[in-house]
C-alpha cells in the first residue's frame, strides 16, 4: 500500500541524499500545464549548472476530453553531474496530475521509484474516464513504488485563497505549487520561475501573484513536511563542462539559428516559405521572430505553395529555406524535382514524425529515409544530411547550406520529433571559427563576349547562379528538360542521357567534399560496430558505453551525411565482424547500406513513436555477440 504525507512542522534540517543524476517525468492533462512545468524546472537545473537532456511528450489530440488518456501530456528530464546524452530510461521520479496521467505513465516508472500523485484529482468520475475499474490508490497498483499521496488541488486552492480567482483559475495554478515542490526537492531556485512568471503576466498581475503563491506554497510544503514518510531533498553536483557561454537549445531553434549563421556564411539572405505543421512549425516561428538578421517569413496557404516560393526566392538570388513534416514533404514532391530540373539551392527541412500519411503527429520516428533520398519522380537526387541532436542541428544546418550553394541544388535536412523539440545545454560557438563560402552571383563578361547563363563549374558540375534580369544573361527556366549547352527546352535523347547523368555525378561527387567517416566512439575495428543516424546518437553512445565496460570490443559509428555517403564508410564499416543498425523504423538505413555496399548487418527497429531506450541497444549488443 502507498504512505500518505502530511504536513508537520518541523525545524530539523533538510534529509539530503546526494546523486550523480535523476530521471523526473511530469504527467497531466493537456490543460495541466505539464510543458510549461518542465520547461521551467530544465530552466532551472540549467542554471544549477548540471548536464541535461529533455523529452517533451505530447499528446495528438488537439482538445481531448479533459482528464481521458487521450489527452495526457508528459515531460521528461534527465539531469545530472556526468554526461547526459538521452532523457533517460526510466524516470526516478513520477508526477502525476490526475488518473489518467498515472495510467499511462506508471509502467515506466522504475521499481522503486518515487510517484507524486494529487489524490484531489481522483475522483470517481476522473477514475472512470481513466478507464480505472478500481481506485488505484486503495488497490496494490502502486506496492511495487514509493508512493507520496498528496491532495495538490486543496493545497493549491488554500495557497491562492486570497486573490479572489475562480476555483477553475486557481486550479490552474496547481503546476505550480508541484514545481515549487520539485525545486525544492533538487535544490533549485525559483528565482528565475518568479521572473518567468511576472513577465508573462505582466498585464495580469493577479494570475503571476496567484502562481507565485503557489509555486512558494509548494515549495514551502517541502520544507516543512515530515521527513520520516520519504519526502526528501536531493542534490545533484553540477557537471564539469567546457567554460564558455551555454544556452539550453531545443532542435528547432539551434536549426533556425544555424540556417542565419549559414546564409551569413554565405553573404545571402534566407527567405522561408513555409505551412504549419507538427512538428516543424517551431523553426517558422522563430525564423519569423530573427527579422533583425534579414530572414524574410512566409506562411503559406498550403506545402505546395510553401517550397514553390522557395525556389522562387532562390531564382531572385536569395537563399529559399522550406520546412515541414512526412505529409506535408510528400506535398512538396513534386517541386522537389522542379528545384533540381533548374540547378537552384535549396533546404528543405523535413521534422519527422510518425506515419504514414497523418499518421502519429505528435510522436518520433525516423521513416522519411527512403522517401529523403528516393522520393522523387524520375532520377533526381538530391544530398541528404541528418543531424545528431539538438545541438548539433546548429552545425549541419550550416553544412546543408554550403553543399547547397557550392553545387546549386537542393539538400534535405533530417531531423526528428524527438531533435525538435528536445532541450540540452548548448556551447555557443564562435563564429570566426566557421569558414566563409561567400556566394558570386554571376555577372556577363566584361570583354563583351556573349555571356552563357547555365555555364558550370566542371569540378562540381554546379551551374552558375544567375539573378533573373542580369545584363547580358537573361535567361529562363522551368521544369521541362533543357540542352546542356544553352538550357533552351529540349526532347532530344542523347541530351537527356548526358543531363541525367549528370545529376547523378554532382550529387555523387559531392562525397569527395565531405568529411571522412570517423569512428564516434571507439575503435576502427573490432567485434561490432552500431551505426546510426539522428536522432539515435544519445542510446546508442551510451550502449556502446555500458558494453565497453563489459569487455566487448564494439563501437559507435554516427552518419551525418546520408546521400552521398562518405567515400570511406564502406571501408571502415569492413572492419567489424558484425554492424548492428537501431532505427526508428522498419530497416531504412539497413537497406541503403546493403544495397549500396552489399552490407552483412543486423536490423534493430522500433516504431512506437518513443525513442530508444540505453538497455534496449544494450541487450542487442549482448545479444549479438552472445552475451544475452
Amino acid at each position: 500500500m502507498s504512505a500518505t504525507v502530511a504536513t508537520k512542522l518541523t525545524s530539523e534540517p533538510p534529509n539530503f541524499e546526494e546523486l550523480e543524476s535523476a530521471v523526473v517525468r511530469f504527467a497531466g492533462d493537456s490543460g495541466d500545464g505539464m510543458q510549461m512545468t518542465g520547461a521551467q524546472f530544465t530552466t532551472s537545473t540549467a542554471l544549477a549548472g548540471a548536464d541535461l537532456a529533455t523529452f517533451p511528450d505530447f499528446p495528438a489530440e488537439i482538445r481531448a476530453p479533459a482528464g481521458t488518456t487521450f489527452g495526457v501530456s508528459a515531460f521528461q528530464i534527465n539531469f545530472g553531474s556526468g554526461t547526459v546524452l538521452t532523457a533517460g530510461d526510466e524516470p526516478d521520479v513520477l508526477v502525476t496530475m490526475n488518473p489518467a496521467a498515472l495510467k499511462m505513465n506508471i509502467g515506466e516508472l522504475r521499481e522503486g521509484g518515487m510517484v507524486v500523485i494529487d489524490t484531489g484529482a481522483f475522483t470517481p468520475r476522473n477514475l472512470q474516464k481513466a478507464g480505472f475499474e478500481t481506485n488505484p490508490l486503495e488497490d496494490d497498483t502502486l506496492a511495487r513504488f514509493q508512493a507520496i499521496e498528496l491532495d495538490i488541488s486543496a493545497m493549491t486552492l488554500e495557497a491562492v485563497k486570497s486573490f479572489g480567482l475562480s476555483n477553475k483559475d486557481a486550479l490552474r495554478c496547481k503546476n505550480m505549487w508541484t514545481l515549487g515542490l520539485m525545486l525544492w526537492m533538487f535544490g533549485r531556485k525559483r528565482q528565475t520561475v518568479i521572473e518567468w512568471l511576472t513577465t508573462k503576466f505582466e498585464k495580469h498581475p493577479e494570475l503571476a501573484a496567484a502562481n507565485i503563491a503557489a509555486l512558494n506554497a509548494g515549495h514551502a510544503f517541502g520544507e516543512t513536511a515530515e521527513m520520516s514518510t520519504g519526502l526528501k531533498s536531493y542534490h545533484i553536483a553540477p557537471a564539469k563542462t567546457e567554460p564558455g557561454l551555454y544556452s539550453t537549445v531545443t532542435g528547432s531553434q539551434a536549426m533556425s539559428w544555424g540556417l542565419v549563421a549559414g546564409a551569413q556564411l554565405a553573404d545571402l539572405t534566407i527567405m522561408l516559405g513555409s505551412y504549419p505543421i507538427t512538428p516543424a512549425s517551431p523553426i517558422l516561428h522563430q525564423l519569423s521572430a530573427m527579422k533583425e538578421f534579414g530572414v524574410i517569413t512566409f506562411q503559406a496557404e498550403d506545402e505546395i505553395a510553401a517550397i514553390c516560393s522557395a525556389i522562387g526566392a532562390s531564382f531572385a538570388g536569395l537563399l529559399g529555406i522550406t520546412s515541414s513534416s512526412g505529409p506535408g514533404i510528400a506535398l512538396k514532391t513534386e517541386a522537389m524535382g522542379l528545384a533540381i530540373s533548374t540547378e537552384l539551392p535549396l533546404i528543405i527541412v523535413n521534422s519527422q514524425r510518425g506515419g504514414p500519411s497523418t499518421g502519429l503527429p505528435t510522436k518520433t520516428e525516423q521513416s522519411d529515409l527512403y522517401q529523403a533520398i528516393y522520393g522523387r519522380n524520375g532520377d533526381a537526387p538530391l544530398p541528404v544530411l541528418s543531424a545528431a541532436s539538438p545541438g548539433d542541428c546548429f552545425e549541419t544546418a550550416i553544412e546543408a547550406i554550403r553543399i547547397a550553394t557550392k553545387y546549386m541544388t537542393p539538400v534535405m535536412l533530417l531531423t526528428d520529433g524527438y531533435i525538435a523539440n528536445a532541450a540540452e545545454p548548448w556551447k555557443i560557438p564562435d563564429m570566426a571559427d566557421f569558414k566563409p563560402f561567400p556566394v558570386q552571383h554571376a555577372v556577363a563578361p566584361e570583354d563583351g563576349s556573349e555571356g552563357k547563363p547555365f555555364e558550370r563549374n566542371m569540378d562540381t558540375l554546379a551551374r552558375v547562379w544567375v539573378k533573373p534580369g542580369t545584363p547580358g544573361l537573361e535567361h529562363r527556366i522551368g521544369g521541362l528538360e533543357r540542352d546542356f549547352e544553352t538550357g533552351h527546352i529540349s526532347y532530344d535523347p542523347e541530351n537527356h542521357q548526358k543531363m541525367t547523368d549528370l545529376r547523378h555525378s554532382k550529387i555523387a561527387g559531392i562525397a569527395r567534399d565531405i568529411p571522412a567517416q570517423e569512428v564516434t566512439l571507439g575503435e576502427d575495428s573490432g567485434d561490432v560496430a552500431v551505426v546510426g543516424w539522428g536522432s539515435t546518437y544519445g542510446p546508442i553512445d551510451l550502449a556502446v558505453r555500458r558494453a565497453r565496460a563489459d569487455g566487448i570490443r564494439v563501437s559507435h559509428i554516427h552518419i551525418r551525411h546520408l546521400n552521398p555517403f562518405p567515400t570511406n564508410l564502406e571501408s571502415l564499416l569492413a572492419g567489424f565482424d558484425q554492424i548492428l543498425i537501431p532505427e526508428m523504423n522498419m530497416g531504412q538505413l539497413y537497406t541503403v547500406l546493403k544495397d549500396r555496399f552489399q552490407l552483412k548487418a543486423t536490423a534493430m527497429n522500433k516504431v512506437s513513436g518513443q525513442p530508444f531506450k540505453i538497455s534496449e541497444i544494450h541487450q542487442a549488443i549482448n545479444e549479438l555477440v552472445g552475451k544475452a
